[in-house]
C-alpha cells in the first residue's frame, strides 16, 4: 500500500472547521506547504486552512498537479459546509499552479490570491540561465548553492529566526534533480492574456517592491491589467518569500482591500466583538 506521505496531499495545520470558509495554500518551489506558518494564527479565527504539500520526490507535470490539486479542493468541498467560500492562495510556484487550476476548475473557487507568482519567471534571464545550470552543479555543491539563494530569496532581516531555519530545512529537503524538474516546469509556464481575461474571481496580486529573485511588481502590473477583477497590493520592502516577514498580515491586506466575501465579513464582525 502507497505511503500517504509520497503523495499531493493537504496538510491541515489547525483542527479543521468545516463550517468556515475554506482557505487553500500553494506553496513555492519547496512543495512543503509548510511556510504560511507566520501566517496561520490570524487565518485560522477565519477560515479552515489547507497546505498543499508536494513529496520531495514529485515530478509530476502541471497537468497532474493541477488534476490532483483540484481533485483535493472537490474533496475538502463535499466535506464541509455546503456552498462554503473558496479562497485559493498560490505564492512564486504555486502562483502558477493556482492560475492553472482557477482555468481549469473555476467553479472551485471564489477568491483568488497570488503571491510573487512565478510566472514573471520568463522575464527574468539570469533566473533563467542560473536554472539550467543547478542540472550540472556536481551533488556536493548543490547544498551550498541553496544556502547561497537564501539572501535573494527572502529579506532575512525581516523574518524571525525560527523561521529563517524553516526556510532553510523547506530549501534543503528537495533533492537536487526535483529542483531540476520544477525549474524546468516554470520555464514550460505558459499562460496566455486571453486565458488570464477568463479569470472573473476577484484577485489580489501581491508584489514584493524589493523582490530580488524574480521580477514580481512589473508581473503584478501585468497581471491586473488583464485579469478582469484584480487588484495589486505593493509591499515596498519585502522580499520574494514575503508571507514569512513578522510584519506582513494576508488578513490584514484582505480586510483592508475589502476582498472577504460577504459571509466572511459577517464571521469577522462577530469575531471583533
Amino acid at each position: 500500500m502507497a505511503n500517504a506521505n509520497n503523495k499531493i496531499r493537504f496538510l491541515t495545520p489547525k483542527p479543521p472547521k468545516p463550517d468556515r470558509p475554506l482557505f487553500v495554500f500553494l506553496p513555492g518551489m519547496d512543495g512543503s506547504g509548510l511556510l504560511l506558518r507566520p501566517q496561520i494564527s490570524k487565518l485560522a479565527s477565519h477560515f479552515d486552512i489547507r497546505c498543499l504539500t508536494v513529496p520531495a520526490d514529485d515530478m509530476a507535470s502541471w497537468e497532474v498537479l493541477v488534476s490532483e490539486t483540484i481533485a483535493l479542493i472537490e474533496a475538502e468541498k463535499q466535506a464541509g459546509k455546503p456552498q462554503r467560500p473558496v479562497y485559493l492562495c498560490g505564492e512564486s510556484f504555486g502562483g502558477c499552479l493556482a492560475m492553472k487550476t482557477v482555468l481549469e476548475a473555476p467553479q472551485l473557487c471564489d477568491r483568488l490570491m497570488l503571491v510573487n507568482p512565478a510566472s514573471s519567471f520568463r522575464q527574468q534571464p539570469w533566473v533563467q540561465w542560473g536554472s539550467y545550470l543547478t542540472q550540472w552543479l556536481p551533488a556536493n555543491l548543490y547544498p551550498l548553492s541553496v544556502i547561497g539563494l537564501l539572501p535573494i530569496l527572502a529579506s532575512l532581516g525581516k523574518i524571525g529566526r525560527d523561521d529563517r531555519r524553516a526556510l532553510l530545512e523547506a530549501m534543503q529537503a528537495v533533492p537536487q534533480n526535483t529542483s531540476v524538474w520544477r525549474l524546468a516546469l516554470v520555464r514550460s509556464f505558459n499562460v496566455d492574456e486571453n486565458q488570464l481575461r477568463g479569470i472573473k474571481q476577484p484577485t489580489l496580486v501581491i508584489a514584493s517592491g524589493a523582490d530580488r529573485l524574480l521580477p514580481s511588481l512589473v508581473e503584478a502590473k501585468l497581471l491586473v491589467k488583464v485579469i478582469p477583477n484584480a487588484e495589486m497590493v505593493l509591499l515596498a520592502n519585502s522580499g520574494h518569500a514575503c508571507l514569512l516577514e513578522t510584519d506582513v498580515n494576508l488578513y490584514g491586506i484582505m480586510q483592508a482591500r475589502n476582498f472577504l466575501t460577504k459571509s466572511e465579513e459577517n464571521l469577522s464582525l462577530v469575531n471583533s466583538h
